[in-house]
């Protein structure tokens, strides 16, 4: 359906780690700037600062990839990687099931597709739909696959995305399925971080970069425009204007037969909203909370509150996921339908329709299920889906919400490689498609459920997973993984390169889910905003604490690795406690956070942090800014930090500054910034296996 692909490509559009409120105006004494004499490296594409790079990646090379270990991981990984057994997981446009493919042979990858009888075989018989490989080379650009949106019911001409390097900003160019080939004079978007969205076969929704004031602070789309097909894009007729300080914008249309409609999104911030319906050339708005989420399903309504709401005498809980028809809801009628209510540590994690039928994702004390549910005699009525691992991760999708009550559904853990099955809701258990193979090897490996408690008395569950049987001693190498931001939950799936590069060596793996995150619900996320920000943190050194209580590991072989958000968690541990830690792995981080908001997507991230542009805000974010509470005068951990110059979502700044402040102050760090990557940290999966390889040889060495 339009519908989900719209929104798959939208929030991964938007999706700029997480994000909320815009910079408030405020009266107070602003925050003063601190010096810094390492500004010159947020020039990303100077000579000085790639000369400065290039120094610092020939270090790290000399450092961890000359060593036989690190060839040996690297090897292993890019098997693993490039593996003709790994699932080739689809999608369904019109007739035929789509899946986009990287291995050794087409290390750009290539997009194709095959029948789902065909698909049922062993050995499915491709037909490649567009090969990037040939582009790249024919074109002379590094392009990377972010993915494609048909034309429906049609589903003979998409639109195709292609990234350079990597980058979340994107050319769009129209492709027609049937001659394999993109459309000459068809539709074509310069590079930007755009959103489009087919209307017609001969009119798009376009939210792009128009020129100047067209962007909102956060470097997103502020307008959205109707585009004929045939006219120059900059004749494209406006039909909604965001504010600047807004996130983004974005249209779309349902093409749900008998259920036609057009629908305007302004994204305020990540987590507030407002939802519009255009009709007749007017645009209706839908009431609802600005932090709720809501789209619509054919005759339905679906609202997920981020927080309580109190509506026609009824106050329904933050966490709740609520239904009414739609078009009584905008005539007036305010009857709604809780079909799912947040209980203590029991939470949703995401909802999916099909034709007929809602696929609910909960968490139970941070164990993944699923629900279906269908309306029936004047109530929703609710049924679990078996199958479902005791610890680990399960997804399920819509094959088609035009046509059927069809699912695929994703099963994994941390010891259990992933299952691809194929079910219809009411029907028997679902058939499994393709079952992805051991990468690793897990004889005598278990994982557990534990808690620690932190500062406050919260307690906070993390899963082991390591040896069934281990020493009291303190001494098994230990690695400690966390986010703990923007409502991202972090549950057990299986991680063949940790598994093979980690867990199959004897070492033990954690996974934090601590606060900031969406392990239970809005709450659990909002607990560690902005002033709480601290939160997160405690409850990470509560995890690490509880593991050397239980004599699991000790500081000296406990390493902590995360990413993006989890960079700035890694960096407060750096800062805040390094005698806790025997090696630190900081990816793609976050630092500074006195200039975050003016780097790239970084003012969408006001609500989440703060606005260091404030006095009083600013006030409680130094404290936990690591570019400036490290400390000349303090003994810090080893630690490796990487990044991608190509990211346009988090700044490279960040990782290059607090390298440089580091090495001023004579500590420990190594560097490592790759060319292309995005904000993924690589591009393909040679790239990928790099990376992996100097993160876990550096921990291997500095945690023995």
């Amino acid at each position: 359906m339009a519908l989900c692909h719209f929104w798959r490509l939208f929030f991964f559009f938007v999706w700029s780690l997480a994000i909320t409120m815009p910079l408030p105006v405020s009266a107070e004494q602003p925050a003063e700037s601190p010096a810094d004499p390492f500004l010159w490296l947020e020039d990303v594409a100077a000579e000085r600062s790639l000369d400065w790079v290039r120094a610092r990646n020939a270090e790290s090379t000399a450092e961890l990839a000359s060593s036989d270990l690190f060839g040996t991981l690297e090897k292993r990984i890019l098997s693993i990687l490039d593996s003709k057994h790994r699932i080739p997981l689809i999608h369904k446009i019109g007739p035929h099931f789509y899946n986009f493919w990287r291995d050794e042979k087409n290390p750009q990858g290539v997009w194709r597709r095959t029948t789902l009888d065909d698909y049922r075989s062993p050995d499915p018989a491709w037909d490649v739909v567009l090969d990037l490989d040939a582009l790249a080379a024919t074109e002379g650009e590094n392009w990377v696959w972010h993915g494609a949106v048909p034309l429906e019911p049609e589903n003979r001409l998409c639109l195709v995305s292609l990234s350079r390097g990597g980058a979340d900003a994107t050319v769009v160019r129209e492709f027609d399925l049937t001659t394999k080939a993109f459309v000459n004079s068809g539709y074509a978007l310069p590079e930007a971080k755009s959103s489009v969205a087919w209307r017609t076969a001969d009119s798009l929704f376009v939210a792009s970069d128009f020129g100047p004031e067209s962007l909102t602070a956060s470097g997103y789309p502020r307008t959205v425009r109707e585009w004929s097909r045939g006219t120059p894009l900059a004749t494209a007729k406006v039909i909604f204007e965001g504010l600047s300080q807004d996130m983004s914008v974005a249209a779309y249309r349902d093409k749900t037969p008998g259920f036609e409609r057009d629908f305007v999104l302004q994204q305020q911030t990540f987590y507030t909203s407002q939802l519009f319906l255009r009709r007749d050339d007017k645009l209706l708005r839908i009431e609802k909370p600005a932090d709720a989420s809501a789209i619509v399903h054919r005759e339905w309504l679906l609202i997920e509150l981020r927080s309580p709401w109190l509506i026609a005498g009824k106050t329904y809980p933050a966490g709740a996921l609520l239904a009414t028809y739609f078009e009584k809801f905008l005539a007036g009628e305010r009857q709604l339908h809780m079909v799912f209510a947040p209980r203590e540590r029991v939470s949703l994690v995401s909802f999916t329709p099909t034709q007929n039928r809602l696929i609910l994702a909960t968490l139970d004390n941070v164990r993944n299920r699923l629900f279906t549910l269908c309306y029936q005699d004047g109530a929703w009525q609710q049924e679990p889906l078996a199958g479902m691992p005791e610890y680990g991760t399960a997804i399920a999708t819509a094959v088609d919400d035009l046509e059927s009550d069809d699912f695929f559904l994703l099963t994994a853990s941390s010891l259990q490689p992933a299952t691809l099955s194929l079910g219809t809701i009411g029907q028997a258990k679902p058939e499994p498609l393709k079952q992805s193979p051991v990468f690793f090897d897990t004889k005598g490996l278990r994982i557990d459920q534990h808690e620690a408690v932190s500062k406050d008395g919260t307690r906070i569950p993390y899963f082991q997973i390591g040896p069934d049987t281990l020493p009291a001693d303190g001494k098994t190498l230990t690695l400690l993984y966390g986010y703990g931001g923007f409502e991202i939950s972090l549950l057990p799936g299986y991680e063949p390169i940790t598994g093979a590069s980690w867990l199959e060596k004897g070492n033990v793996y954690v996974i934090a889910n601590i606060r900031g995150g969406g392990e239970f619900g809005p709450l659990w996320h909002q607990a560690a905003l902005k002033i709480n920000r601290p939160r997160a943190y405690e409850d990470f050194i509560a995890v690490a604490e509880d593991l050397i209580a239980r004599k699991v590991t000790s500081p000296q072989h406990l390493g902590i690795k995360g990413g993006s958000n989890g960079g700035l968690l890694m960096g407060n541990m750096l800062t805040m406690r390094p005698d806790l830690f025997g090696a630190i792995v900081c990816q793609v981080p976050l630092l500074d956070m006195r200039r975050y908001h003016m780097l790239l997507a970084g003012a969408s991230w006001v609500g989440e942090y703060g606005n260091p542009d404030a006095a009083s805000e600013w006030g409680f974010i130094r404290h936990f800014s690591p570019y400036h509470t490290v400390q000349r005068s303090q003994d810090y951990p080893p630690i490796l930090i990487t990044t991608s110059t190509r990211d346009d979502r988090v700044h490279p700044g960040h990782a290059r500054k607090m390298t440089a402040r580091l090495q001023a102050f004579n500590k420990p760090v190594l560097y490592y910034e790759n060319i292309e990557g995005g904000h993924g940290g690589a591009a393909n999966n040679k790239q990928k296996a790099f990376m992996d390889a100097l993160g876990y040889t550096f921990l291997e060495r500095k945690l023995r």
